[in-house]
């Protein structure tokens, strides 16, 4: 009887052990994947973005208002909303995403009118006030 107790005991502080481990974040949810949360510059982002939006605009042989702006120098100072404060990691993957687009992908990403955008892109939801 004795070791029965003894079992059951040891079951039920294994399963709650198990709860306890499996509670915890991972190495996601605390920045854990080998990067400090640094700020996105917005004027190096741009840069890179402009530039792959004009060889993506060349390679699938776009031709709209979007695509000629992307490839013409601008020296508007770029920035992101107000309160809005996306980190590299965001946008070294939004890039990946433009990346790796389709030019079908692209056409909708270049339109003039009803530009759709990646949601790897899409840093800063509109801010409620």
């Amino acid at each position: 009887m004795t070791s029965l107790r003894h079992s059951t005991a040891a079951r039920v502080l294994f399963v709650m052990g198990l709860g306890v481990l499996a509670a915890a974040p991972t190495p996601g949810d605390v920045g854990g994947c080998g990067q400090h949360p640094d700020p996105l510059d917005p004027v190096a982002f741009f840069a890179k973005k402009r530039t792959l939006d004009c060889k993506k605009c060349g390679e699938c042989e776009l031709a709209t208002d979007f695509c000629g702006e992307a490839c013409t120098a601008s020296d508007a100072e770029p920035s992101f909303p107000t309160g809005c404060v996306p980190l590299v990691h965001d946008g070294e993957v939004c890039l990946n995403a433009l990346e790796s687009a389709s030019c079908d992908e692209y056409e909708d990403y270049s339109r003039d009118e009803g530009r759709l955008s990646p949601s790897e892109c899409q840093f800063c939801p509109e801010l409620v006030p």
